[in-house]
């Protein structure tokens, strides 16, 4: 395998993790303050659209990312109403949100299926695009992946190194004595789900903006949930999520990379592989329930209301 199919494999793994990145970062808030919001792609297929409805209509690539995130952030607001305000089940209101979000995705964007946009195009960084193997991986994307980059390094401060990360944690393990404490429980972990909708909104718009400029129904192929299990993968480690989206997204690609190498391997084989990838990583995990447990948030899931 020589240098140039190594370089280009990772420039692909780079764009093809960065949606799966941007999501696990938002679920990886989410649940470390103890909400468990299934409407990943629910939330991504909305902003996809929408993102890609404004920039198409108004020609600004920018304001279609806006609006993107703010459609991510109005369906997250909608399940924060009835899982937070009403106290409803976290899981079946997340199914819920995706279920109606891939119907009302599909009914926005009837009429704009396969239109043509120019995208967000690569901007090349000079000298360091030339660095061998890593330069065209880190140093040659578009600005939504350089974008990605910095969130990745703004949520691990914020998670590791801030008062806000202690807060968001403190009341994802045990609410009653964050309350307790004066901290405000339901409006941290509002603005958690919103924070979760924004960056699954932004996903999305990096998908019909970035990745493959167009619109098409249900163009996700299941990265929400693949997000929502990758979390897990990493045990909520801030890290081992930024790690997990790229071995997630290397996974993905490994039917390109077959032909590049000439394997005779089937396409439609090797491209279950991010699928079967997660199925077998949620087994794993599922037979040591134990260690899984002991690095989740507490309270995750768990419905909460001030004085119960």
């Amino acid at each position: 395998m020589d240098l140039d199919l190594l370089t280009n494999i990772f420039y692909a793994m780079v764009r093809t993790g960065t949606p799966l990145l941007l999501v696990a970062l938002g679920e990886l808030v989410c649940e470390k303050s103890g909400v468990l919001n299934l409407g990943q792609e629910g939330m991504m297929l909305f902003g996809a659209v929408i993102g890609f409805i404004v920039a198409f209509s108004t020609g600004s690539l920018w304001l279609g990312v806006l609006l993107a995130i703010t459609a991510g952030m109005l369906l997250s607001l909608l399940f924060a109403a009835v899982a937070l305000g009403f106290n409803a089940n976290q899981v079946a209101t997340g199914l819920a949100l995706t279920i109606f979000g891939v119907g009302l995705s599909t009914f926005v964007g009837s009429a704009w299926v396969g239109k043509p946009l120019s995208g967000f195009e690569p901007i090349v960084i000079p000298m360091l695009s030339d660095i061998p193997l890593i330069g065209r991986m880190l140093f040659a994307q578009d600005v939504l992946i350089y974008l990605s980059f910095a969130l990745f390094a703004l949520v691990a401060w914020v998670l590791l190194k801030s008062r806000i990360g202690l807060i968001i944690q403190a009341v994802g393990e045990n609410p009653d004595a964050a309350s307790a404490m004066g901290l405000p429980v339901l409006r941290v972990r509002t603005l958690a789900v919103l924070f979760g909708g924004a960056m699954a909104g932004l996903a999305g718009g990096y998908l019909s903006l970035a990745y493959t400029p167009m619109w098409a129904e249900n163009m996700t192929a299941g990265r929400g949930w693949i997000a929502l299990a990758l979390v897990v993968f990493a045990s909520w480690r801030v890290l081992r999520v930024l790690l997990g989206a790229y071995l997630f997204g290397l996974a993905s690609i490994l039917h390109l990379v077959a032909q590049g190498i000439g394997l005779s391997i089937p396409s439609n084989l090797l491209a279950m592989l991010p699928y079967v990838a997660t199925i077998v990583v949620l087994v794993l995990l599922s037979r040591d329930a134990i260690k899984t447990r002991l690095y989740a948030p507490v309270s995750l899931g768990q419905p909460w209301q001030p004085g119960h």
